[in-house]
């Protein structure tokens, strides 16, 4: 698809007839239970015209919100940069329907000041990204990932000081554990700042918000779980069953999933998912987001994608979010002997 600087987008009439809106936590802010991460694909390397219909193709379907981080590329800042392009050419009319959200707490910029959680990383982070996306605002600022140095009531603060100057309008986390979470939740509590969501990985294969009680916590707490990773870097896919293609993240991208990952344990396992995703009526990776979805306490997943056609069939996910007791006693029970991703 050739995308030229000159055409006019018009957003689908229909943009809001199929998809779920789930609420954050206790907050008045909903999510689409399905949301577009800009992790992969939409960097320097990558191609703008396929990144511009990904973005339309995701809002004419409902997703209204767009997840970033200062670091997103490669390089670091360039899909921010890219979407900034997109968000000017095509979603000027619509940025009051959109949720863009960025981060910062992983490394950024050499030097003593570019990574982590300080007052000084953080509000230099806010101010480069919202100069990439061409926004005076962001509807979601988010740290990163915890800190152990850092004292948590200084990154704390720094979120809430971005959010009171209009920087950004709710704060977020991301890779907290529960014991963090719940004190990130007392300081932005007394500091009176909208704080709504932890991001987390969550998938069939892998259990930790469940296992070290995030899930549980937020649900009880009020905050919302965004759920990135859903698809476990495409293992909850039928893409490896028959080999590894040419085209996929194993064979173009090695920083973060690898052949060794594709044991004949994990094959099996996949083989096993995926006949039973049929069975439903569904694509494995539909089923799998489905699973997320099943209950209350995720209010959205997270879906990369390469190109248009997979994330409309992604949403399709929606179309059947329900699994009886003895399904989910299934997919425990092929999952039991999951080594941990």
């Amino acid at each position: 698809m050739e995308i030229t600087m000159g055409d006019v987008y018009v957003a689908s009439d229909a943009r809001y007839d199929n998809m779920e809106y789930r609420r954050v936590g206790r907050s008045g802010l909903k999510f689409p239970a399905v949301s577009l991460g800009f992790w992969h694909n939409f960097g320097s390397k990558d191609n703008f015209d396929t990144m511009v219909a990904m973005c339309r193709t995701a809002f004419d379907l409902g997703i209204t919100q767009f997840d970033l981080a200062n670091n997103y590329g490669p390089v670091y800042g360039s899909a921010e940069e890219n979407c900034g392009r997109i968000l000017q050419k095509d979603f000027r009319p619509y940025r009051d329907e959109l949720l863009i959200t960025s981060k910062a707490g992983y490394d950024m910029w050499k030097g003593p000041y570019g990574d982590w959680g300080s007052r000084k990383y953080l509000m230099a982070s806010i101010d480069q990204s919202l100069k990439r996306l061409q926004l005076d605002y962001v509807d979601i600022f988010y740290h990163h990932r915890m800190d152990p140095e850092t004292p948590l009531e200084e990154t704390m603060q720094a979120l809430a000081d971005i959010v009171r100057s209009g920087k950004a309008l709710y704060a977020g986390i991301s890779n907290y554990d529960q014991e963090t979470t719940a004190r990130a939740a007392a300081l932005l509590r007394e500091m009176h700042c909208p704080f709504v969501i932890n991001q987390r990985k969550y998938s069939i294969f892998d259990r930790t918000i469940e296992e070290d009680g995030v899930k549980k916590y937020c649900k009880e707490a009020g905050i919302g779980i965004i759920a990135f990773c859903p698809l476990a870097q495409g293992m909850l896919t039928d893409k490896y069953l028959h080999g590894i293609p040419q085209d996929s993240r194993i064979a173009r991208d090695h920083r973060f999933l690898h052949e060794s990952d594709l044991t004949q344990e994990r094959l099996q396992q996949i083989a096993q998912l995926n006949e039973m995703a049929r069975e439903r009526g569904q694509s494995l990776a539909q089923m799998s987001l489905a699973w997320i979805l099943k209950d209350d306490e995720v209010c959205s997943v997270l879906i990369g994608a390469s190109r248009p056609s997979q994330i409309a069939e992604n949403i399709k996910a929606l179309e059947n979010t329900k699994f009886t007791a003895e399904e989910l006693k299934k997919i425990d029970e092929i999952c039991s002997s999951s080594v941990v991703q």
